[in-house]
C-alpha cells in the first residue's frame, strides 16, 4: 500500500461510522418513509369495568349495648356472684344488698294491715247487729202505725211517739255502721297497698341483669355501702358493668358531603387491622342530621359478634359504597385533559394517526373513570404525558398493563 492510500482510510471509516450512526439515529426516531417521524406512545384499551366510588372512615367499636348497674334501694352489699368477664343471661342475679330497717317496716306494714282487717271484721259485725236492730224497730213501728190506723182510741199516741223515735234512732245507727265499714274498708285497702310497696322495695334488694351481655367491670364488693342509683353522681357508686358485645355497633362520622347518598341497609364493609379479617355489615341507622361542629353525620352500623372476636374499643376502617357502576366503558385518569364538559383524550384511530375526541364522564374513581359518549369498547387510548404530541401525529401505540379496575 502506497503513502497517499495510507491517507485515504482513516477518511473512509469516519465516513463509513458516520453513516452507521445516522442509521441507529433514523431507527431510533421512527423515520418513516417519506421522512416523516414516528413517536411512540404509551396507550390502553378502552374496556369495562365495573366501578364504584366508596368512603373508608375509622370508628371505635362500641357495645350494643352497656350499662352501669345501680342498686334501687341503699343498702350494705351482701353478696356479688359474678366477676369481670363473666357471661350472664337475662334476669340472671348479680348481687345483693341487706336492708335491715327495710325488714322492720315490712313487719310493721303487715302489723298495720292485719289491724285493718281485724277493724273491718268488727264493722261488719256492727253492721248486722245494727240491721238487725233497724229491721226489729221497722216492724214494731208499721204495727203500731197499722193498729192506730185502724182503731184510733186503742194505742196511746205516746207509745206510737216512742216506736218511731226508737226506728229513726236504729237509722242512724244503721248509717253509721255503714259508714264505718266504708272507712275500715278503705284503711284495709291503704294498708295492702304499703305492704306490697315493701314487698316491692325489697325485690330492689335483688340486682339483676336487664339483658344477656358480659361483665365488663366490677366496682364493689362485700360489704360496701351502696347508695339508691337515684341518688347524687357523686354518691351513686354502681356495683358493676354489663355490655352486650353479641353485637356492636360502629359509630361513623360521615361527612356532610356524602350525607345525601346514605341510605338504610347499604352494604359495609368493614376492616379490622388487628384481627386481620374483613367482616361485612351494613348501615343499620343514622341521625338524619349534621353536628354543627364537626359537619357530620352520626351513621350506625350493626355487626353481630356471636364469638366475641371483635373487643369492643377496638378500631374499625368501614368502606362505605357510595355509588357502583356494572360493566361501565371507562378509561385511566391518566388519559384525560381536562374535566367534563370539556375533558379531551387522545386516541389511535385510523392510520395510526392521534385523534382527539371530547368525552362525556361519569362516576370517577381514583384509578378510572365512566365515559358515557365519546369513545368505543376496545379503542385506544393514549395514557401519560401529552406533551408534543398532537392530532393527526403519527404513532406507534405501546400497550401497556391496565390499571386497577373499580378502584375505591
Amino acid at each position: 500500500m502506497d503513502r497517499r492510500a495510507s491517507h485515504y482510510w482513516p477518511s473512509l471509516l469516519a465516513i463509513a461510522a458516520g453513516v452507521g450512526l445516522s442509521s441507529c439515529t433514523t431507527a431510533a426516531n421512527g423515520v418513516a418513509q417519506g421522512g416523516e417521524s414516528v413517536r411512540s406512545v404509551a396507550v390502553e384499551r378502552v374496556t369495562r369495568q365495573d366501578l364504584a366510588r366508596s368512603l373508608e372512615l375509622a370508628a371505635e367499636f362500641r357495645p350494643n349495648q352497656e350499662i352501669d348497674l345501680h342498686a334501687k334501694v341503699a343498702g350494705y352489699l351482701k353478696a356479688i356472684h359474678v366477676d369481670v368477664g363473666d357471661h350472664v343471661k337475662k334476669g340472671q342475679l348479680i348481687a345483693e344488698l341487706e336492708a335491715p330497717e327495710m325488714t322492720q317496716e315490712l313487719t310493721q306494714a303487715e302489723a298495720a294491715l292485719k289491724r285493718s282487717q281485724v277493724d273491718v271484721d268488727r264493722a261488719r259485725s256492727e253492721l248486722r247487729r245494727s240491721e238487725a236492730q233497724h229491721s226489729i224497730r221497722q216492724v214494731s213501728f208499721e204495727r203500731l202505725s197499722a193498729v192506730i190506723t185502724a182503731r184510733p182510741n186503742l194505742v196511746a199516741q205516746q207509745e206510737i211517739d216512742d216506736a218511731s223515735s226508737r226506728f229513726r234512732e236504729a237509722e242512724a245507727q244503721l248509717s253509721v255502721s255503714q259508714s264505718t265499714i266504708s272507712v275500715s274498708e278503705e284503711q284495709v285497702r291503704m294498708a295492702t297497698a304499703g305492704k306490697e310497696r315493701f314487698d316491692t322495695m325489697l325485690t330492689y334488694l335483688r340486682i339483676t341483669a336487664p339483658f344477656a351481655g358480659t361483665i365488663t367491670r366490677r366496682l364493689a364488693d362485700p360489704g360496701a355501702m351502696i347508695q339508691a342509683g337515684t341518688a347524687s353522681h357523686v354518691q351513686a357508686m354502681p356495683v358493676v358493668q354489663l355490655s352486650q358485645v353479641d353485637h356492636l355497633r360502629l359509630v361513623l362520622p360521615v361527612p356532610e358531603s356524602v350525607v345525601p347518598t346514605i341510605r338504610a341497609d347499604m352494604p359495609v364493609e368493614v376492616r379490622v387491622e388487628s384481627l386481620k379479617r374483613v367482616f361485612q355489615g351494613r348501615v343499620s341507622r343514622f341521625s338524619g342530621k349534621l353536628e354543627s361542629s364537626t359537619r357530620t353525620m352520626e351513621t350506625e352500623v350493626d355487626l353481630p359478634n356471636p364469638d366475641s372476636v371483635i373487643k369492643p374499643g377496638m378500631f374499625g376502617y368501614a368502606t362505605l359504597v357510595l355509588e357502583h357502576r356494572a360493566a361501565a366503558l371507562a378509561v385511566p385518569v391518566q388519559a384525560l385533559s381536562g374535566r367534563s364538559p370539556s375533558a379531551t383524550v387522545l386516541v389511535v384511530g385510523a392510520g395510526k394517526r392521534l385523534e382527539e375526541r371530547r368525552v362525556d364522564l361519569g362516576l370517577e374513581t381514583p384509578g378510572s373513570v365512566e365515559v358515557l359518549s365519546g369513545l368505543r369498547e376496545d379503542e385506544l387510548v393514549v395514557v401519560g404525558a401529552r406533551a408534543n404530541l398532537r392530532p393527526g401525529l403519527l404513532v406507534e401505540a405501546k400497550l401497556q398493563a391496565p390499571t386497577a379496575q373499580g378502584a375505591h
